[in-house]
C-alpha cells in the first residue's frame, strides 16, 4: 500500500536535499509532526531530516520552539512572527540548514479571530527567512495535510528542485 505522505512531494524534497548537501527540522503546531513525519516517510530520509519540535500548546513555542514570551503575548500564536521565530527556533535548536515553522488554525471553530484554514509557514534558510499566510480550505486532516505539502513544495522552491525528476 502506498504512503499517503509520499504524495506530498516529499520525495522530491528529500532528493534535492541529498543534492545539495543539506538538512531540515520543523516547529510545528497544527501539523503537530505531520510534516517532520511527511520527510521521515522516505527512505534515505535520515541523512537530511535533523528533527523536529512539536509545540502544540502555545508555552511551548516559547520554551522549545524558541518564540520570545513578549512576542508571542503581543503577536499571538497564530501569527507571521510566530511562524517567522518557529522556523528560526527549529534551524538553531536542531542544528539544519533549513527551519520549518508552522502554525494556524485547523478547526473545527476560529482562534482569536483568526478563521478555521488561516496558515503561517515560516521558512528560514541560508538565504534568508520568509513567510507566508495561507488560507486553505476543508476539514482539520485536509488542512494539516495542505499545511504539510505547501511547506514542502515552498522548501522545493527555496532549494531549486528540479521537478522533472
Amino acid at each position: 500500500m502506498q504512503d499517503p505522505l509520499l504524495e506530498l512531494g516529499v520525495v522530491e524534497l528529500v532528493a534535492s536535499l541529498l543534492d545539495v548537501g543539506e538538512t531540515v527540522a520543523a516547529a510545528e503546531s497544527l501539523t503537530a509532526g505531520l510534516f517532520t513525519a511527511a520527510v521521515a516517510s522516505v527512505p534515505g530520509s535520515s541523512a537530511v531530516l535533523r528533527g523536529g519540535l512539536v509545540v502544540y500548546a502555545t508555552d511551548l513555542k516559547a520554551t522549545l520552539g524558541g518564540v520570545d514570551p513578549a512576542a508571542l503575548a503581543a503577536d499571538g500564536p497564530v501569527s507571521a512572527p510566530t511562524a517567522i521565530a518557529l522556523a528560526a527556533g527549529a534551524q538553531r535548536r536542531c542544528g539544519s540548514d533549513w527551519g520549518i515553522g508552522l502554525t494556524g488554525v485547523a478547526g473545527p471553530s476560529e482562534q482569536d479571530g483568526h478563521p478555521v484554514g488561516t496558515v503561517f509557514l515560516g521558512i528560514a534558510g541560508p538565504d534568508g527567512t520568509t513567510c507566508e499566510r495561507l488560507s486553505l480550505k476543508g476539514e482539520r486532516w485536509e488542512i494539516r495535510t495542505s499545511a504539510v505539502a505547501t511547506a514542502v513544495s515552498r522548501l522545493c522552491d527555496r532549494i531549486g528542485v528540479d521537478r522533472a525528476r
